[in-house]
């Protein structure tokens, strides 16, 4: 891996999937789930799922290699792996928190966020238009160490087997060529 680490933060309905599937991609360093761009300062994850009284998203900051993975495939997967014509929700995950943006780092990828956004909606991917917020990254908080590698340590619980499993196989399926060798394959039933 290169030295030339960069950042990439998504918010795509609950962190849990976002985390699983971009974990899962060549060239990413590390996944943390967060929050970011609201008011309060330090949020916790209770007052951020209790929606709308922080303005905070549940996002995951990527931290990838330029030189393995592309902020545009990153982008791709984003927008392949939720909904991003919903506004607030994620299937049954219902509130603000649950959110469609990409929190830009700099102009470049401002720029290639908008424009794909403007790509995918003239070429009608998604039955309807394209909610998903295209905002500066503001100030990024951690969430508690228990929301982080959720799926590695609950792989057996039914939110993962239900939710997350299905977007991992439709990342394997279209997204083949950047998936991480360990990670091509299903979980085995224990």
């Amino acid at each position: 891996m290169s030295d030339n680490r960069r950042t990439a933060v998504f918010g795509g309905g609950c962190f849990w999937c976002t985390e699983a599937v971009f974990k899962s991609l060549k060239g990413v360093i590390s996944v943390t789930p967060g929050y970011t761009g609201g008011k309060t300062k330090a949020p916790t994850y209770e007052e951020v799922a209790a929606g709308g009284r922080t303005g905070h998203i549940e996002v995951v900051k990527i931290e990838y290699d330029p030189a393995i993975i592309s902020y545009d495939d990153l982008l791709a997967v984003f927008f392949n792996i939720h909904d991003p014509t919903t506004i607030d929700r994620q299937g049954n995950d219902i509130g603000e928190q649950y959110s469609s943006a990409v929190f830009y780092a700099d102009d470049e990828q401002k720029r290639k966020a908008e424009a794909l956004i403007k790509e995918l909606d003239e070429a009608h991917a998604y039955e309807n238009k394209i909610v998903t917020a295209v905002r500066p990254l503001a100030e990024f908080f951690g969430a508690e160490d228990y929301h982080r590698d959720f799926y590695e340590n609950h792989k057996d619980s039914p939110y993962c087997e239900i939710v997350i499993e299905p977007k991992l196989e439709k990342l394997r399926k279209r997204f083949a060529e950047l998936v991480a060798p360990s990670a091509q394959a299903a979980p085995k039933a224990a």
